[in-house]
């Protein structure tokens, strides 16, 4: 639990906020998007969510509903746990009620005890005010009984600050609100008009709602969900319309991705579209931010293909954006808004430990692992935050040097918490960045892994589409829109790492996938694999034959891909060591271009892995190898002292799409 949200969850999010704002600043009939907060497992949606309660709930109404958990959550249910959020008082307003939604529920709740549907009618204002009336004497008010069935999909979201926390439980509160009998005639009456129900007399109406509760089929439920919805979002314009109102609301819905989050968001899609669209009235002002980590299946293949929408990131998010790129509006798809949560740059990961310091100051010395860590885990925030839980209950070295490089070497394989849990940190991050995948799964994962192209992977080693699918549509690809799908630099590493457990697999599925390329004449992808089996001689071979065949900067290119190659060289040692490891066993005894390029090759090769050189100590030795390159070479060696300069003088990217 952090002391504020605004520190941590905004980090890398603050175009969200921006977007939320704007949307909450609307007039109450203009049309709002419905913002999906798109990535994978750990990627901060649920932080957002508890930075835009902390920014926005002091003055907006707000509900936030989990949709992830284990126990079902009915539509009806996740409505009114929201709808009682929404009725939180707030100084500048007075208290929102939702008379439609309740009377809805109310009359499908109980089921009436008539024997004809003109019974039903006579019976039904007495029977409806004797189950408000239980409600209160028990519950306070009929929405809080609710909580009894369904109120663990109000828990606070992961890393929600004090000052959220607070607010959340201020809009959980409970009270005597009971439901004005007044409003009972008016709420019955707009019933009666609803297109979906049959009766136009309002007590028939919501005898009708009862007996598709109890007595329908799943047509009749599915109408009843559509009507409970339609009359949420009315309640919402009735609020609106009057005095000392709030003009807005804002509804947080996380893991959205499961089978009744898709339910709902596809309830509230078509009520919106129905209501705005189809039947011409004013637009809800309802503003949504959801979360999932799954693509929807509603949107079509994982591929994008046949939606309108093209993903968009957070950082330049704006209402203005969404109209320009929305599709029209005679399809329902025009209200979504997906947002693609990036990982954080390494001056958030600086920011995200120095505010890790008010709460831990113990986490002072590994403040200028920043680098290290951004390296890692190419700025998931949840990974970040795992790397700094282990420091803190861990005895890693303070000192930075040789001892803390030989312990960092070892971190997948560290228990990052004390007590019950004993699982290492790659057991950990890949349980819950791989939730869902059984056992075999993860096992061909591990395999595949070894390929930079994952599509590719999975082809060759026998898992086929539907592996390759289950991570896409989970989002773990990093960059999904590029040319070669490749697993997000996190799960990778951690893979990996489990493969270099099982040495003869590791060997045999790089074996394949370097003859599958060499098969194809992609030579620089075949000794990608052929270095990561340690066939350094081979490689060697390559580059000195490619060094005066090509031009400098092309060469560099192809040296640098090759030696991107993961590894699994020894877990002791630092860099030094494990260089030494690599050495010829016979060193030549005249410097020559084969002898620089293969030490180049090696020392490239471990300064890649940030687990194998954690301080890029390394540095120095690649910039001497490029400038001796530059000496062997009788032309065109420009590129070559450059490359020797950036890496004397090494800056590193703010992004993972540098090296490594």
């Amino acid at each position: 639990m952090a002391e504020s949200g605004m520190g941590v969850g905004l980090r890398g999010r603050s175009g969200i906020i921006s977007l939320v704002g704007e949307c909450l600043r609307l007039g109450p009939t203009d049309e709002r998007p419905v913002i999906m907060l798109l990535g994978p497992r750990g990627s901060g949606a649920s932080e957002a969510h508890g930075a835009l309660m902390e920014k926005f709930g002091p003055e907006t109404p707000f509900a936030y509903i989990n949709l992830g958990g284990e126990q079902s959550l009915l539509p009806r249910y996740a409505l009114a746990l929201l709808a009682r959020q929404l009725e939180r008082k707030l100084p500048r307003y007075r208290r929102s009620h939702f008379p439609r939604l309740t009377l809805g529920l109310l009359a499908s709740d109980h089921q009436l005890r008539m024997t004809s549907l003109a019974e039903g009618r006579r019976n039904i204002r007495r029977e409806l005010d004797a189950f408000q009336e239980r409600a209160e004497a028990r519950y306070g008010d009929y929405l809080a009984a609710f909580f009894e069935v369904a109120g663990g999909a109000v828990g606070a979201p992961e890393g929600a600050s004090t000052a959220a926390l607070a607010l959340l439980r201020d809009a959980l509160r409970r009270g005597r609100r009971r439901l004005p009998g007044r409003k009972f005639t008016s709420s019955a009456a707009w019933y009666g008009g609803h297109p979906l129900l049959q009766s136009r007399d309002p007590w028939e109406a919501l005898v009708e709602l009862n007996l598709w509760r109890h007595d329908g089929d799943e047509d009749d439920q599915e109408r009843l969900d559509r009507v409970l919805f339609s009359a949420l979002l009315e309640d919402m314009r009735g609020n609106v319309r009057h005095s000392f109102m709030p003009r807005s609301y804002l509804l947080l819905l996380d893991n959205s991705h499961t089978e009744y989050g898709r339910r709902f968001l596809d309830l509230l899609i078509r009520a919106r579209h129905d209501d705005a669209v189809v039947a011409g009235t004013d637009c809800d002002p309802l503003t949504v931010v959801a979360s999932s980590n799954r693509w929807l299946p509603r949107w079509g293949p994982a591929t994008g293909d046949q939606w309108p929408w093209r993903l968009r990131g957070p950082d330049r998010a704006s209402l203005t954006d969404w109209t320009e790129h929305r599709p029209g509006r005679d399809s329902d798809d025009t209200w979504w808004y997906p947002l693609r949560l990036r990982d954080l740059n390494l001056d958030e990961v600086r920011i995200r430990i120095e505010l890790e310091l008010r709460q831990h100051p113990d986490l002072a010395p590994f403040a200028r692992l920043a680098p290290f860590i951004h390296r890692l885990t190419a700025g998931l925030p949840r990974a970040v935050s795992q790397v700094l839980e282990l420091f803190r209950h861990s005895n890693v070295p303070i000192e930075d040097g040789a001892e803390q490089d030989r312990w960092l070497r070892t971190l997948p394989d560290r228990t990052p918490r004390e007590g019950e849990d004993t699982r290492t940190l790659v057991e950990a991050a890949l349980d819950h960045l791989l939730r869902g995948f059984d056992p075999m799964q993860r096992s061909a994962l591990e395999e595949c892994a070894a390929a930079r192209d994952l599509s590719i992977g999975t082809r060759l080693l026998g898992s086929g589409d539907s592996l390759f699918g289950e991570v896409r549509g989970r989002w773990l690809l990093h960059s999904p829109g590029t040319v070669t799908p490749t697993l997000h630099p996190w799960p990778r590493r951690l893979l990996l790492w489990r493969l270099a457990a099982r040495p003869d697999d590791w060997d045999a599925v790089h074996e394949l996938l370097a003859e599958h390329f060499r098969s194809e004449g992609r030579t620089v992808q075949e000794m990608y694999h052929r270095l990561a089996a340690e066939r350094i001689d081979e490689v060697t071979g390559y580059l000195v034959a490619r060094f005066p065949a090509v031009p400098a900067a092309q060469w560099i290119s192809e040296f640098n891909t090759i030696t991107a190659a993961p590894n699994r060289l020894g877990q002791a040692g630092g860099p030094l060591e494990l260089l030494a490891g690599l050495a010829p066993e016979e060193p030549p005894e005249a410097v020559t271009t084969a002898s620089v390029i293969r030490e180049l090759i090696t020392v490239r090769w471990v300064w890649s892995d940030p687990l194998a050189d954690p301080g890029m100590r390394l540095n120095d030795m690649i910039a001497d190898g490029f400038n001796q390159l530059s000496r062997l070479r009788r032309n065109d060696i420009v590129a070559l002292f450059n490359e020797a300069e950036r890496y004397r003088h090494w800056r590193h990217p703010l992004t993972s799409a540098g090296e490594g």
